[in-house]
This record gives structure tokens, sequence and C-alpha cells, in this order.
């Protein structure tokens, strides 16, 4: 739980970039400070509000339908 704590901080910060490259720089120097933890618990929400927004309850133990097939060529 203390990780959705930290997430959900209110204390905010605005920043102003000069340029859209200097932005995402940042954005990069911010997530690789992170913890392994805080950024699996991004992701995973994440995930979730894409398939809650296409209306798709996510659920990772239900197992994919999709079939797989394994097709062999010949050498040469």
């Amino acid at each position: 739980m203390e990780v959705w704590a930290s997430l959900m901080d209110t204390n905010k910060t605005i920043r102003r970039f000069a340029s859209h490259e200097e932005q995402k720089a940042e954005v990069y120097r911010y997530w690789r400070s992170r913890p392994v933890g805080e950024k699996l618990a991004a992701v995973w929400e994440a995930t979730a509000d894409a398939y809650a927004f296409k209306g798709i309850t996510y659920d990772p133990t239900r197992r994919s339908e999709a079939t797989l097939t394994r097709i062999q060529r010949p050498r040469g």
C-alpha cells in the first residue's frame, strides 16, 4: 500500500521547458530514479486504465484465448 500512497502524492511542481526534448529527458530521468516496484505499479495501473477505457475488465489471471501455430519451413 505504501507504493500506492506515493503514487497518489498531492505535492506537485509545475515546470516549464524550453523544448519537447527537454521535457522528455526530464520524464526519463524521473522514471529512472523511481524504485522498480513503483514502476511496475504504474504500468499495472496504466494497463488496467487502458482496458477500462475500452470497456474491458483487466484480469491478468485469465489465460489468452489466442491459438498459437508453428510453421516449419524447409531450410535452403
